[in-house]
């Protein structure tokens, strides 16, 4: 899979797309990262890829010039599935989401910035504008960030265990069972007797059932789904 990401400040997500789980996964060849710079797509001789908004609104937009260029130059090498622009008024960002987009074989995402991009980039360029929550960010290059781990996570050979993948919370709309792990005795706090029984089947039911109540008590709109 490869994923491109474009920016105007690619040095905040640089060290984070070399480190951990989406490190490995890039030596093993199980996925692309890329990073493009959008100043390099700029005709301006300063590089400039903002400017004042038509209609004397606060703040600066993002041009179109160096996105469509940018995007075209990458078009033009290979076909992408998804063009995601990082907005906080876009569709929800969630592990279903992650899952099928790890299904996909190249995808571009643009970091939003500023007071966000020339509203034409959306109309004509991007297939879909996601949001990792009901907040905004500086830019959406933390939320590329995120979006980025997360799909590259649950690829096949990305993690050692992928059964663990399997059962992160949110896998099945259902927050994760409690863990725990030595000693199983720590000032007097007990692990749960049955998780040091060795019965498999009695140990399932139980992280199934810990799955539910945690669930219930603090995210019951999950069971809604």
């Amino acid at each position: 899979m490869r994923i491109d990401i474009l920016t105007v400040i690619p040095e905040l997500i640089e060290g984070f797309m070399n480190e951990s789980i989406i490190g490995r996964a890039q030596k093993k060849g199980i996925a692309e990262i890329h990073i493009h710079n959008l100043r390099d797509y700029s005709t301006d001789r300063h590089r400039k890829v903002d400017d004042y908004p038509f209609g004397g609104f606060a703040g600066m937009v993002m041009k179109c010039q160096p996105i469509d260029d940018c995007i075209s130059a990458l078009k033009a090498e290979r076909d992408y599935d998804e063009i995601i622009f990082t907005t906080p008024d876009g569709q929800q960002f969630d592990q279903p989401m992650a899952n099928e987009l790890s299904l996909k074989k190249n995808i571009i995402i643009l970091c939003g910035h500023y007071k966000g991009v020339d509203y034409r980039i959306r109309e004509h360029l991007i297939t879909r504008e996601v949001s990792i929550g009901d907040f905004v960010l500086t830019g959406g290059e933390l939320a590329a960030a995120c979006m980025t781990d997360a799909i590259v996570r649950v690829l096949p050979g990305a993690i050692g265990d992928e059964q663990s993948a399997l059962s992160d919370s949110f896998q099945d709309n259902l927050l994760a069972a409690p863990v725990y792990t030595r000693p199983a005795d720590y000032k007097g706090w007990q692990v749960p007797e049955i998780l040091l029984s060795g019965h498999e089947a009695k140990i399932k039911d139980w992280e199934l059932q810990q799955a539910l109540e945690r669930t219930q008590r603090l995210r019951p709109d999950l069971l809604d789904h």
